[in-house]
């Protein structure tokens, strides 16, 4: 059906933004708007009121910002002595602060209307980017919209609605991006915009149809119309994901699995008898939820995550060893060279001679732990093969090595993924696919995850969380030192000292490899400068590994003790050299990169220095503090900064040392950081393949959109009835967030 004004009810949201706005819609397609629909999806930022002057002293430079204020003087037409490029100069208040404008020219016809607009006393909406110019804060050629229009009655529009201020960019300000979304909009009538949201769930939810909240969105009456819709669309977001989410765990339900159940008399009941420790309340709860589910015919689908040294490694083995002792094989695949062998040297020390399974002084019931990684290689490679081909090997540990087409399974059941997240799709299926039955999946990630993010990312998963330590873990002190103090820098590797000479370790972590690298640890972007933070020092390049290692051996408070290194770059066999001579104390300082920051358990270490702390995210903090105090020894953990105090550095660094509670510290990480895209690699910021959804603020919202998901798809696996609910899955999971997705 095709109205008079060229809208198809079927077809019409599909045009190219090209075909609305043939001069900018390549401008458009750079903010990834690409069709008329996305246009009517890209929302306002926020709203301003013409009634409010905006607070200029908070204006972040370099940002781009949207100003009300008022003129306070303009300077007439100006030119450049040197060029002759014309200008004009005007000062905007918002009765407390000033911000300057400049207004460039190529005809003088051009500067003079300029000044005809900027008398002093109007109002106006000015929009661009915050630079710092002759050491005051100054728009360049702001776009600016007039609230005192000639026409009354559009000033009295203007005066009483909110406006909505777009994420512009250069040659596309908000006012702009407003036209094109009302061409959308106008032609508009009911049916025209497939709703994703059934019709039962909007009735229940009482929400309202989705076309009158786009044009609320757009173009509100009131503040509580744009408010309303806001959250009609949040919900709408976290319906459409949690629906994907539900329907991705029931194809995986419906898969068949080989049963796994407990063997009484077997390896996972020897193994129970010789553990010299109690498991905690956490560990046997966690325990009898794995135990119940590998000894279903569907695959298990669990996420396991937990507080630093909460004991993942041990709840991990024993579901592994129940399914060696239903016949089956498990594998573990971990990220790294280092992690994966330590893995392997970790399962064979709790295993003992159950790990000695066929050989001399092995158990009689017992397996192997096999290790394949790209370094394994010569007979001791072929003999993990063939341990894996044959069922020798009840456990094999690997890295991408495990996916290659040379490792067989005899009968692989279980698959444990570490640090899952770091693996594409592909490469989780190619070793499923080795299985010849669907097998049980357990992922596991040493990053306590807020519960809002595990709603959002893995809600196709069940979630265990241990957040309860073993007992006789040693306490962690946390201290921050002032990089820019000697006394304190002395004391710091004097406190190192001592702990080697009482038999600890301890490590150093730096952000880089070297100094000219510029690649080095996620670090966290320094916060943007506001109009009242010019003038500040800039800070030095972050500390390299090579040049601290060269410094700590130069130091008269280390002389004698021996300092080694581990980066991603070493060879294989100089990480395994490394780290032994770390563990065993010949070397017992190691400067590294935070590849010690999962799954490196040296119980002798007791001392963490981590130079530029206030560069790492406070997850990523907490993670690295968690590698020391893991043996019988107290911890103490050094965060070493150049931050100010009372900046956000420093905050972050001051939270950290209070507490000790991971999931605490997740939680302000993440409300601090903001959550970033939480479906692509965006890792913190603002960018976000969710519009307006916020993991950090929307947990309620977040679960009921899952309760009514999961009710939909449990009538429609395949959402045969909801074609608008699958199309909006369908955009939702474009380019390369369906495969983020799919490693969860």
């Amino acid at each position: 059906m095709r109205y008079a004004d060229g809208v198809t009810r079927a077809a019409g949201l599909d045009r190219p933004v090209g075909s609305l706005v043939p001069r900018t819609g390549p401008k458009f397609e750079a903010l990834g708007v690409r069709t008329a629909g996305d246009l009517l999806r890209y929302y306002p930022r926020r709203y301003a009121d013409p009634s409010r002057l905006t607070d200029i002293a908070g204006l972040v430079i370099d940002e781009k910002v949207s100003v009300v204020a008022e003129v306070r003087s303009c300077s007439g037409v100006l030119r450049a002595r040197s060029s002759g490029k014309l200008r004009v100069e005007a000062q905007v208040t918002d009765g407390r602060s000033v911000l300057h404008l400049a207004f460039f020219a190529q005809r003088e016809h051009m500067a003079k209307r300029f000044v005809q607009e900027l008398r002093p006393g109007r109002r106006g909406l000015f929009t661009g980017k915050v630079g710092w110019f002759n050491g005051r804060a100054q728009l360049a050629n702001p776009e600016a919209v007039w609230f005192d229009a000639d026409d009354e009655g559009a000033a009295l529009e203007h005066a009483a609605r909110p406006l909505p201020v777009y994420p512009a960019s250069a040659g596309l300000d908000s006012a702009r991006i407003a036209t094109a979304v009302q061409l959308v909009l106008d032609p508009l009538r009911d049916g025209d915009v497939p709703d994703p949201v059934p019709a039962q769930v909007r009735d229940a939810r009482g929400l309202g149809d989705l076309l009158p909240a786009l044009r609320a969105i757009h173009r509100p009456e009131t503040e509580e119309d744009w408010r309303a819709a806001r959250r009609r669309q949040r919900y709408e977001e976290a319906f459409v994901l949690q629906a994907e989410l539900a329907r991705r765990r029931a194809r995986a339900a419906a898969q068949p699995a080989v049963a796994r159940p407990h063997v009484p008399g077997g390896l996972l009941d020897a193994f129970d008898e010789r553990l010299p420790f109690t498991l905690t309340a956490g560990q046997r709860a966690v325990g009898e939820q794995v135990a119940a589910e590998l000894a279903q015919p569907v695959p298990m689908q669990r996420l396991l995550q937990g507080e630093v040294g909460s004991g993942k490694t041990v709840v991990a083995l024993r579901a592994m060893l129940q399914v060696v002792d239903s016949g089956g094989q498990a594998a573990l695949l971990a990220p790294t060279e280092v992690l994966a062998a330590q893995h392997a040297r970790s399962l064979r020390a709790m295993l003992g001679d159950l790990a000695e399974g066929g050989m001399l002084g092995g158990a009689d019931q017992g397996t192997r732990v096999a290790l394949l990684t790209g370094s394994v290689t010569g007979a001791a490679r072929k003999q993990a093969l063939l341990d894996a081909a044959s069922g020798a090997a009840g456990i094999v540990v690997g890295t991408h090595a495990l996916l290659e087409k040379t490792v067989q399974f005899a009968e692989l059941g279980l698959v444990v993924v570490d640090e899952q997240h770091r693996f594409g799709v592909e490469q989780r299926d190619a070793l499923r696919a080795k299985a010849s039955a669907q097998p049980h999946l357990l992922a596991m990630t040493a990053t306590p995850i807020p519960r809002t993010v595990a709603m959002t990312v893995f809600g196709d998963l069940e979630t265990s969380v241990l957040d309860e330590l073993p007992a006789g873990r040693s306490p962690i002190t946390t201290f921050v030192v002032p990089a820019h103090l000697p006394t304190w820098m002395s004391r710091t590797w004097a406190r190192v000292r001592e702990e080697v000479a009482r038999g600890g370790r301890a490590y150093v972590v730096c952000p880089r490899i070297t100094g000219d690298d510029a690649d080095g640890a996620d670090l966290v972007a320094d916060e943007p400068a506001t109009l009242g933070d010019q003038g500040a020092t800039p800070r030095r390049p972050p500390r390299a590994v090579l040049e601290v290692v060269e410094e700590l051996r130069s130091l008269p408070e280390l002389a004698g003790v021996g300092v080694g290194m581990l980066h991603g770059r070493l060879a294989p066999e100089e990480k395994d050299r490394a780290l032994a001579d770390f563990a065993s104390g010949a070397v017992p300082v190691l400067v590294s990169t935070t590849v010690v920051e999962v799954g490196v358990d040296v119980p002798e270490a007791t001392a963490m220095v981590i130079l530029d702390a206030d560069l790492f995210g406070v997850s990523q903090l907490h993670q690295l503090r968690g590698r020391v105090g893991r043996g019988s020894a107290p911890g103490v953990c050094l965060l070493v900064s150049g931050a100010q105090e009372g900046g956000p550095g420093h905050e972050r660094l001051r939270t950290v040392a209070e507490t000790l509670d991971g999931f605490a510290l997740a939680a302000f990480d993440l409300e601090q950081r903001r959550e970033g895209d939480v479906l692509g690699a965006s890792q913190s910021g603002g960018s976000t393949s969710l519009r307006l959804l916020r993991v950090t603020r929307d947990g309620d919202l977040i679960e009921q959109a899952r309760a009514d998901a999961r009710a939909v798809v449990e009538q429609d696996p395949e959402l045969e009835s909801y074609p608008a609910l699958r199309d909006a899955i369908e955009a939702l999971l474009a380019g390369e967030r369906e495969e983020f997705l799919d490693r969860a």
